[in-house]
């Protein structure tokens, strides 16, 4: 499906009806990545679910961006366009900083707030990439030239976790628009606000994090009053594939006690 938004083509995925869920992937893919961890837990009924490809990835244009800011307006203006809001919002890295942007300066939109492995305006120290599980046979899913990718962003490597990385991530990164993100991110901060944010909110982090680390996810409970922290060992960048058991828990609850208005 797509939407021409502002000469913005915004190409997205929608399954299902009921409470609104939109789900951000991470810079560099598309929205299979974070399609493929959120179908294999969401409940099959109850939940609308829309995945965007975000501005320069995918098959979504970027005409006309020049920040994270214009990506976060046109979010805003894609919401209201497919009637989606108010709406529960979940983004993976990058895609968690944009969702924070959506919250601050579009709070009517946003019924609850799930922040998973969020990037933010500037990363402290983080971890080194060290292997978590290495399975020798991970290998035999992947064809030689994706097993650096690969390594590159797993630190759980498994078969399960290379075919996750070769069906839902690999075939997004050969979709990338890339003078467009260089456009986009070289004014790369969001304006998030100073306000707390009341939504029911879930923040997530691998403690094994080499890209974003678990520290800055920890310091945003402040602005998070009703948020649920967790900080989970054994899993890196690629959290929501290393962990899908612990994922589809928290993502749960957070679904529980978001899917009704707050005040």
């Amino acid at each position: 499906m797509e939407r021409r938004i502002n000469g913005v083509t915004v190409h997205y995925e929608e399954h299902g009806a009921g409470v609104p869920l939109i789900a951000l992937h991470g810079a560099g893919v598309d929205h299979r990545e974070i399609e493929a961890a959120v179908e294999a837990v969401v409940p099959g009924t109850g939940f609308r679910r829309i995945y965007p490809d975000l501005p320069g990835m995918g098959r979504s244009t970027a005409d006309g961006l020049t920040g994270n800011d214009d990506v976060v307006t046109l979010l805003g203006d894609l919401v209201d366009r497919l009637d989606a809001g108010p709406a529960l919002l979940l983004g993976h890295s990058y895609g968690a900083y944009l969702a924070r942007g959506v919250a601050a300066q579009r709070p009517d939109l946003v019924l609850g707030l799930a922040l998973v492995c969020p990037a933010a305006e500037r990363s402290g120290d983080v971890p080194a990439h060290d292997v978590v599980h290495e399975d020798p046979a991970a290998y035999d899913e992947l064809d030689p030239a994706h097993r650096a990718g690969f390594d590159e962003y797993f630190v759980v490597r498994t078969p399960a976790t290379a075919r996750r990385y070769r069906d839902h991530v690999e075939p997004g990164t050969k979709l990338v628009d890339e003078a467009a993100l260089e456009r986009i991110f070289s004014a790369w901060r969001v304006e998030v606000g100073s306000q707390v944010c009341t939504a029911p909110t879930l923040i997530a982090a691998g403690r094994r994090d080499s890209f974003v680390g678990d520290a800055d996810a920890a310091d945003l409970v402040e602005r998070y009053p009703h948020a649920t922290l967790a900080v989970v060992e054994g899993a890196g960048h690629a959290l929501v594939h290393e962990r899908p058991e612990l994922f589809a828990a928290l993502l749960i609850d957070w679904l529980d006690r978001g899917r009704v208005p707050h005040g």
